[in-house]
């Protein structure tokens, strides 16, 4: 028997996961890179206090909930009822359950995993994180089946025709050339790049494969800007932020796409499409729209499919 298990941070499926999430996620070593466990702990606690009510009270405006873990298990239903009977697909969040040990645990005996982590672009904070809590889990089950890594994929042509699609599809009824396109995705601390992290290398990357592929379909926005968002602390991130390119813009008139996430989260659901949405609205914006997530369309489906195989 074969398990596909996608990996993926995680979300709150209820305002008190809230805690549980954000306590997981600074304690990862990966996201908070302070060696000494103690020390790692102390910070994260003191984060954890300072962002929880905010957290929560952002979650309040979008129903109690992320919508990551209805989303994935959808597309984990969808993906399975096209799978041959011996092949199972499942997913596994870092911060919030379904855990990876949780979910392995009822695949002791199975040939083959294929890991796949669903972030188009590599970071230690995203895929390396993911890994690491995957490999944890196998060794600590004692598991013997054979392992097969999916790694970031932004360079697959079937996966950027799923996104130029996306976008088509959201300007269907309005002139492309009078629109910016933006592309959002989460930023990283400067110093993680700085020790190697090959995430702003691949997001660049990815920007300037998605601008060749759209004006080769002939699809000229006014013009096509990169944006980060998520940014938290006094340290410095990567830049520039997106309310800061907001602001820039003569035009008034935007489209978003999260180019660093396969699934909506409070990230997109809540940042982008509230949160700047509002900030948009205080600048007069006469055009703002926000593209989804892959999530569980069947295009991405069919991409997952063709991605396993060998």
């Amino acid at each position: 028997m074969k398990l596909i298990l996608l990996l993926n941070m995680g979300g709150a499926s209820s305002l008190d996961d809230v805690e549980i999430f954000l306590k997981n996620m600074f304690n990862d070593p990966c996201i908070l890179g302070i060696k000494n466990n103690f020390f790692r702990k102390i910070l994260a606690s003191f984060i954890v206090k300072m962002r929880l009510r905010p957290a929560q009270e952002n979650y309040k405006q979008i129903g109690g909930k992320s919508p990551i873990g209805k989303l994935t298990q959808s597309l984990c239903n969808k993906l399975n009822s096209l799978a041959q009977s011996d092949v199972k697909f499942e997913y596994a969040m870092n911060y919030t359950s379904p855990f990876c040990k949780d979910v392995l645990t009822r695949y002791t005996n199975v040939d083959e995993i294929i890991v796949f982590a669903l972030y188009p672009h590599h970071s230690i904070t995203t895929i390396t994180s993911s890994l690491k809590d995957f490999y944890k889990a196998y060794n600590e089950l004692n598991l013997k089946a054979k392992v097969r890594e999916i790694s970031e994929f932004y360079e697959c042509d079937e996966y950027n025709e799923l996104i130029i699609n996306d976008i088509k599809q959201k300007i269907a009824n309005v002139q492309a050339s009078e629109i910016s396109l933006i592309f959002s995705v989460h930023s990283l601390p400067q110093k993680t790049i700085d020790k190697g992290d090959k995430y702003e290398k691949h997001i660049n990357e990815h920007v300037k494969i998605l601008t060749s592929m759209l004006s080769q379909k002939d699809i000229n926005f006014k013009e096509i800007k990169l944006a980060y968002q998520s940014r938290l602390g006094p340290v410095k991130w990567l830049e520039p932020n997106l309310s800061d390119v907001l602001k820039k813009l003569q035009n008034k008139k935007a489209l978003i796409y999260p180019l660093s996430f396969c699934v909506d989260n409070s990230e997109t659901v809540f940042e982008l499409d509230i949160e700047y949405r509002h900030i948009a609205k205080e600048l007069n914006f006469e055009f703002y729209e926000v593209c989804k997530c892959p999530n569980d369309s069947d295009e991405f489906v069919n991409f997952i499919q063709n991605q396993i195989k060998e």
